[in-house]
């Protein structure tokens, strides 16, 4: 008898309850179906359902080998579709949800190209830092920066974006360049106010040993493009991921304040809510996000310019 359809048929009956209902769902009769699931025991020299006229028992041995059943069954359906999927172009709506600030700045590009490679798909994007529902709100993907909670969901990292301090070149000309974390305290500080702690920014020196800049700030927003506008008007110092100051810090029109010291990196991830049957047009464009945002990420141009490691 063919493995993977007894397979089946003894995952069917264990999820069903008994082997005639296993029997209708694969449309086979009663004793066929036993017959396949005897194949097994036979096989495996081992009990897996305990059958009454009235209810089906699932053995110890028949609990585990379900579970090694289902993965394998679902492995192997995932393969069939995959095999499929790949004589057919990505086509369909797909629904994304990203940050506001990352979404206006580095998202166009990659979609854009993504849309023109393949026109038979229509993006829906929701663009807001709340962090959405994927299943309640039907969405394909999302991105999503920063530490992420344990969850169900699946998430790929992309690529990484480095926290950074900077100021204008006006602003550091008044008050002169910090030399030390310490002297931060007495500066203009512009924080984004939906940070874990806003106000307490760690830098690490060359040593790995922690510098916390804590206390009031002159600006709390939660916007990180009015924190931006307002350090290129010379407001303070603004401290915040590379994606947001990286043009800036190119151009000249913003400089790394400290820049002997460093904060942690953040992580960028697409998130979905099931590997399972992932469905090519999602795993063209993460794909496409991973390439044009892993290795040389186009807000950390700076860095090359600058000769910044």
């Amino acid at each position: 008898m063919d493995r993977m359809t007894s397979l089946a048929i003894f995952t069917s009956a264990v999820e069903e309850g008994s082997i005639a209902a296993a029997a209708r769902r694969h449309k086979i009769t009663p004793a066929m179906a036993g017959r396949h699931i005897d194949s097994l025991e036979q096989a495996l020299k081992a009990r897996l359902l305990q059958r009454t006229t009235r209810r089906l028992h699932v053995t110890d041995v028949g609990r585990v080998y379900y579970q090694r059943s289902r993965r394998i069954l679902e492995e192997f359906e995932e393969a069939r579709r995959e095999a499929g999927e790949l004589q057919a172009s990505p086509q369909g709506s797909l629904k994304i949800a990203a940050p506001a600030s990352f979404a206006a700045l580095h998202l166009g590009g990659p979609v854009a190209r993504y849309m023109r490679d393949y026109p038979g798909v229509r993006v829906e994007a929701i663009v807001s830092d709340r962090y959405a529902d994927l299943v309640q709100e039907g969405i394909d993907l999302a991105i999503r920066i920063g530490r992420l909670p344990d969850s169900s969901l699946v998430a790929r990292h992309i690529g990484i974006c480095r926290m950074v301090m900077c100021a204008s070149p006006s602003y550091l000309s008044r008050v002169g360049m910090p030399k030390t974390p310490r002297e931060l305290r007495t500066r203009l500080r512009l924080a984004f106010s939906e940070a874990v702690s806003p106000g307490d920014w760690t830098l690490r020196d060359s040593r790995g040993r922690a510098h916390v800049i804590d206390g009031p700030c002159q600006l709390l927003a939660n916007s990180m493009q009015l924190l931006l506008a307002v350090a290129l008007e010379g407001g303070g110092i603004a401290f915040g991921p590379s994606f947001i100051f990286g043009d800036a810090l190119l151009r000249g029109t913003l400089v790394r304040v400290l820049p002997s010291y460093s904060a942690a990196d953040l992580g960028i991830h697409t998130i979905v809510p099931s590997s399972r049957y992932l469905s090519t047009k999602v795993r063209y464009l993460i794909d496409r996000l991973a390439m044009e945002f892993g290795e040389n990420p186009p807000w950390d141009q700076w860095r090359k310019a600058r000769g910044s490691v």
